[in-house]
């Protein structure tokens, strides 16, 4: 096929990330041979490919969805906020500086064109098809210029642009409307037509505003997908679960034992990875939330420091929040504390960081016999190892070099009591190591927990993304999808006048 598709939304968080995985995923069950693609990502939320490349983790995610492995060429450009005016570049799955959002924007942006093209072409030239996610709003007239993720990617490789909306947030007619109305007559032409996300309720009272606006627009609706709970895998930003639950506190299964497992998780500045729970998260029985306050931390069985892009500044934050006299005061208890990465760095003695934060020397909590030097060069690895007498598997992304002068061996790190600490995202996935970790967690917190025996997170994560396959073709027009995705862009669609219709 060689064909290739856009996928765009009307607004961040409109669901452009589960609806490519969910293509991917259809189509890969016709027997296509597919890849995702994304541009330029913004996120703090990684992975490491197995050549040691950094890209967004819902990039690592849609690669899944294909039964591929991941790869730099899928997310060319990864954007790491380290505050609100400048980002970690990360080209290629490798950084390569520090900028401004105006320094990028003013130039650098637009000379990085050429390379994501070049990424894209290299994938179709070994793939059937290739599912691309925009970012943002395609609408940002404001960044047309340098656009390198939305129509300027589309224009460049001549791909149809369908436009997801989230009707659950209201205004979605409006939202389509204006979206396209905004573009310039060459982005126009390429858009396709949309997609409604997160429907609750009879369609058919859907369908004389879906009539309208194809009346309006000339363009049609490709499917109405319903809402579904505990679909928003491996985010991107904000404050989630993935595999079960809200913001605040996760959905939990009944469980095994007599007793849940309370695992409160530190809301750091910049946080990073915190994916890392969702593992935990998919555990019957155990109940993760995220907080910001000590008082929190209370009928916690597991308190959580995850992982930062900001080491020092989250180390500020939990003192002047209180939360590090909480952590301190539970290691002294010997009640259960785990650090990973930033949040490990920060639990041990003191910081030398000229990199990330320049702030020279830190003293950390104090809590672990570690000292962290901030180095240069970023470690990328996919680490194997074994804890508590179980395999474990992970990757690293971090700035910190940690030189562990005592405690008890923990994987990259170490263990000083109930107080644990170790580099290694993801290690929770491994199903046997979590299980016996939960194990020493709920002896310490003297729960009658038991780890279910059966649970795979590897499972669990193939059901979702055959649950947003099955979205895709049980409730979107499959045949007209597919006529998208093999013919190219859109031909004589019309041009919509910026401005509401008279």
């Amino acid at each position: 096929m060689s064909g290739g598709l856009l996928v765009a939304g009307t607004t961040s968080d409109a669901g452009k990330s589960v609806v490519t995985a969910g293509i991917c995923r259809w189509l890969v069950r016709q027997g296509v041979k597919v890849a995702p693609f994304k541009a330029q990502n913004m996120s703090l939320n990684s992975f490491v490919t197995r050549d040691g490349a950094e890209i967004g983790r819902a990039q690592a995610m849609q690669a899944q969805a294909c039964r591929v492995e991941p790869t730099a060429l899928m997310n060319p450009v990864l954007l790491k906020p380290g505050g609100e005016r400048s980002s970690q570049v990360v080209l290629l799955g490798r950084p390569v500086g520090e900028m401004s959002a105006r320094g990028y924007h003013g130039g650098r942006q637009e000379r990085l064109l050429g390379t994501v093209l070049d990424s894209l072409a290299e994938l179709r030239a070994t793939h059937d098809a290739v599912i691309c996610e925009g970012a943002g709003s395609p609408a940002e007239i404001n960044l047309r210029r340098t656009d390198i993720v939305n129509m300027g990617i589309a224009r460049g490789a001549g791909l149809p642009v369908l436009v997801v909306g989230d009707i659950d947030r209201g205004g979605v007619f409006a939202s389509f409307f204006g979206t396209v109305a905004l573009l310039a007559p060459e982005d126009q032409a390429l858009v396709a037509g949309y997609l409604v996300n997160k429907f609750r309720g009879d369609v058919s009272l859907l369908e004389p505003g879906l009539d309208m606006l194809h009346g309006l627009t000339g363009r049609r609706t490709y499917g109405v997908l319903p809402f579904r709970h505990g679909l928003g895998i491996d985010e991107e930003d904000g404050l989630r679960v993935s595999l079960r639950g809200t913001v605040r506190e996760s959905a939990v299964a009944p469980p095994v034992g007599e007793d849940v497992l309370r695992v409160a998780v530190c809301a750091v500045p910049l946080m990073s990875n915190f994916t890392d729970v969702d593992a935990l998260a998919a555990e019957p029985g155990v109940v993760v939330r995220f907080v910001d306050r000590p008082e929190e931390l209370a009928d916690a069985d597991l308190v959580i420091v995850p992982g930062t892009r900001g080491t020092v500044r989250a180390l500020q934050w939990l003192r002047e929040r209180g939360l590090a006299d909480a952590i301190a005061r539970r290691a002294a208890e010997r009640r259960p504390v785990l650090g990973i990465c930033g949040g490990f760095q920060l639990l041990g003695e003191h910081i030398e960081d000229e990199v990330e934060s320049r702030a020279g020397h830190v003293d950390g909590l104090g809590l672990l016999p570690v000292r962290v030097r901030f180095a240069r060069e970023k470690t990328l690895t996919r680490p194997v190892g074994t804890a508590l007498g179980e395999r474990v598997e992970g990757y690293e992304i971090h700035h910190g070099v940690a030189r562990v002068a005592g405690g008890d061996p923990f994987l990259d790190g170490c263990r000083v009591g109930q107080t644990w600490g170790t580099h290694w995202h993801g290690s929770l996935e491994s199903d046997g190591f979590r299980r016996a970790f939960l194990r020493e967690v709920a002896a310490a917190a003297g729960r009658r927990f038991v780890p279910a025996r059966d649970t795979s997170f590897a499972a669990l994560r193939e059901e979702q993304l055959d649950r947003l396959g099955d979205l895709i073709e049980h409730h979107a027009d499959t045949d007209a999808l597919w006529r998208l995705i093999e013919s190219g862009a859109p031909r004589g669609l019309p041009f919509i006048p910026p401005g509401a219709p008279a």
